[in-house]
């Protein structure tokens, strides 16, 4: 674009100097055709320099150069599945932090009598054509919840700027208005859709289709129907992950005092020579699940190195359904594993996790390391770790369930992103650096179902996390059985 637009400019700059030039041939009063050689310049541009400008090849050439540079580059260029992605990630971070259209739109992220739960350094606003994309997405999958909303803010743009068109939209106020008005319709408030169909034909009266609307609404209303707007298609959220909104307020119930006890700071050997010289800094979360933070775990230039070993490998990250393994709307993030072989940072941390859990990591004790990109929007509804039925194809390591988690975190977010355990109603939230440490399975082998975690939208910033599972086998006299068959 800045070399079309430098070559375009220098052409009109030509452009208007001969179109000076004849102008003040042709307007000079005191110029007069007697004068032969001003006859002959008159003739001369007229006859040949006017058709050498217009037909002149050079505004072809420069087109077809802005062009063959986006041919370059459309591979890299992001799809549709990714617009729509991002449209639907807006939508997710709308409903999880109760966060307003209008002020999505104006660029503030804060819920109605709340302070902002991130303010950026420099405020981004969206366009009507933007909003109406986000309504179109959800319209789309018949969404009309989320559909309102958006298309709502963008009529309201659109009507601001009717009548001033901008190049890049794709969309107007009666797109907008065609879309908002059955949306409205299909939630069931069809007074409201007969409202801005008559609107939308003020601007295109020749519609048939909205017309014969017009007429289908006016009747169902004359019949009674929809007018009290809580007909067929109620307006209900479709985002399932509403527990986490508990988790934006302050937590409740407080812990009980002697449980508050165990709680607290330490340097931690865990009785291996690997640690006595630079311990761990372990901070204890929770004593049910039993969860615990590790501060420091890694270097800045550990993390880096481990990004930009998995970076190349990135795939859409995928989960567990019955035997197989797929893509799916309530994990959106890329994930890529690394083998120990892979860069002697890898193995170094696996040490690492192996001093502090005292655990057996040696394959097939423990899987790959998976390293995980959070990006706009990302997420992991909740979830256990741990595999909740033999058919899982957790088990085709034949070493037993995953008793343990270590997730560390490799990057720091400006909002969201933090680490939710839903039933035991508590979160941790992104600190880069740190390990977060807990138990997937009770002493008898049962999955611990406080543990069920989910992982919160990243609102700001870009999270980035690897994730060690280790299983059952290897572990026997490392984390022996209680005594006590229900412990």
């Amino acid at each position: 674009l800045r070399s079309y637009l430098r070559d375009e400019s220098s052409r009109l700059r030509r452009l208007r100097r001969f179109y000076e030039k004849v102008q003040v041939l042709h307007q000079d009063p005191e110029a007069s055709v007697d004068n032969p050689l001003l006859a002959f310049s008159l003739i001369k541009r007229l006859h040949s320099d006017w058709p050498n400008v217009i037909y002149s090849d050079e505004a072809t050439r420069n087109t077809q150069a802005l062009h063959a540079g986006l041919r370059e580059v459309e591979q890299e260029l992001p799809g549709t599945e990714d617009l729509d992605g991002a449209a639907r990630a807006l939508m997710r971070l709308q409903d999880v932090y109760a966060l307003s259209v209008k002020g999505l739109a104006n660029g503030v992220f804060q819920r109605a009598g709340h302070p902002p739960l991130y303010s950026p350094g420099r405020r981004v606003s969206l366009s009507a054509d933007d909003c109406f994309h986000v309504g179109k997405v959800a319209y789309d999958t018949g969404d009309y919840y989320h559909s309102i909303a958006w298309l709502e803010e963008a009529v309201s743009l659109f009507r601001l700027s009717y009548g001033s068109w901008n190049l890049e939209d794709r969309s107007s106020l009666e797109d907008a208005l065609d879309h908002l008005a059955f949306s409205y319709f299909m939630a069931g408030n069809i007074s409201h859709a007969l409202s801005l169909s008559r609107e939308f034909l003020r601007y295109d009266p020749s519609n048939q289709r909205v017309s014969r609307n017009v007429a289908k609404y006016k009747k169902l209303l004359e019949m009674g129907t929809g007018a009290s707007g809580t007909g067929r298609g109620a307006m209900v959220p479709h985002y399932r992950c509403a527990p986490l909104l508990t988790l934006l307020g302050p937590l409740s119930p407080q812990p009980a005092p002697e449980r508050v006890l165990h709680l607290g700071c330490s340097y931690e050997t865990n009785s291996s020579p690997y640690l006595l010289l630079q311990p761990a800094k372990k901070e204890m979360v929770q004593i049910q699940p039993y969860v615990a933070l590790y501060h420091d775990f890694i270097t800045d230039a550990e993390a880096e190195t481990i990004k930009g070993l998995a970076g190349p490998w990135l795939q859409r990250s995928v989960v567990a359904s019955g035997e197989k393994q797929q893509k799916a709307e309530y994990r959106i993030s890329k994930s890529a594993w690394l083998k120990d072989t892979a860069d002697p940072v890898v193995r170094a941390l696996d040490q690492r996790i192996a001093a502090i859990t005292g655990l057996d990591l040696r394959p097939p004790y423990a899987e790959y390391l998976q390293v995980v990109n959070y990006g706009l929007g990302g997420h992991y509804e909740p979830h256990f770790d741990h595999a909740t039925s033999k058919k899982s194809p957790l088990y085709r390591m034949k070493s037993g369930n995953r008793i343990a988690t270590i997730m560390i975190y490799l990057s720091a977010v400006e909002a969201g992103g933090s680490t939710a355990f839903i039933y035991a109603n508590f979160s941790v939230p992104v600190i880069k650096n740190a390990a977060l440490f807990w138990w997937n399975l009770r002493r008898n082998g049962n999955g611990d179902g406080d543990t069920l975690h989910a992982g919160c939208p990243v609102l700001a910033g870009d999270k980035w996390v690897a994730n060690k599972w280790i299983h059952e086998h290897g572990q026997e006299f490392r984390r022996p059985c209680s005594a006590d068959p229900q412990d």
